[in-house]
């Protein structure tokens, strides 16, 4: 099990970009939580699960819901924890 931390940044606030995201993890069977950024312009996903359901949330990611316009997306791995019973979306 891993853990994926990204930040993504571009036009993802107020486009549906948390539910999107919530879907999408939850689809793979994914734990953990998505939530805005304070700088208005990025959002934050923490994910743990399966490597290749995360890469596959990586990829969304990098596509976002239809209104979004994605320009980056930084992240960095790690080993999972276990600390999340489900994905959901913080404020």
């Amino acid at each position: 099990m891993k853990r994926l931390h990204a930040i993504v940044s571009g036009r993802v606030q107020e486009v549906g970009f948390r539910e999107f995201v919530r879907q999408e993890a939850s689809a793979r069977g994914l734990t953990g939580y998505v939530r805005n950024g304070d700088d208005g312009g990025t959002v934050e996903v923490v994910a743990e699960g399966d490597e290749a359901a995360l890469i596959a949330l990586l990829d969304a990611l990098s596509e976002g819901p239809r209104f979004a316009r994605v320009a980056h997306v930084d992240f960095t791995w790690s080993d999972a924890s276990g600390a999340f019973a489900r994905f959901s979306v913080e404020l």
